[in-house]
């Protein structure tokens, strides 16, 4: 399944997203909101919106490592605070450019701390390669669920 842009997600894009359900519940209750929860992530960034940023705990682990034709391999490390405030800053030159990306292979599964771990195949429209990433959400203290890590891969 390739997830793309539709006037139906832009909407619920708009629309606060409620915590999958919680302790007590089975856990596969929560995956529909899971499933919901990445449709707005990619729904906000094919639409160039900085409330993606929004999705991002301040306190976020997100690591990316950068694969280059030599065959070295760079990884970067950011806080989330820092990192939201770079999509927010990247997004006009982003749009600009058409640096759109789609999703394959999406999973989701429900991890032993309550996080719940999305997995999918990113691909870049401009640079034309995949990767792997892998976004883990879990609730925060006001109770909506933000992404707390993501891992993923890229080239220049």
């Amino acid at each position: 399944m390739i997830l793309r842009c539709t006037a139906t997600i832009l909407l619920l894009a708009f629309a606060a997203q409620p915590a999958p359900a919680g302790d007590g519940e089975e856990p596969d209750a929560r995956l529909p909101a899971a499933q919901a929860f990445f449709e707005r992530y990619v729904a906000l960034e094919q639409a160039f919106d900085p409330a993606v940023a929004d999705l991002y705990a301040d306190s976020a682990t997100v690591r990316n490592l950068r694969r280059y034709p030599t065959g070295q391999v760079r990884e970067m490390k950011l806080e989330g605070a820092r990192y939201k405030a770079l999509i927010v800053a990247s997004l006009p030159t982003a749009k600009e450019r058409g640096d759109l990306s789609t999703y394959t292979d999406v999973a989701y599964e429900v991890l032993a701390s309550g996080e719940i771990a999305i997995t999918a195949t990113r691909y870049s429209e401009l640079k034309k390669y995949s990767g792997p990433l892998e976004l883990r959400i879990a609730p925060q203290q006001d109770g909506v669920w933000r992404i707390v890590e993501e891992t993923g891969e890229s080239q220049p």
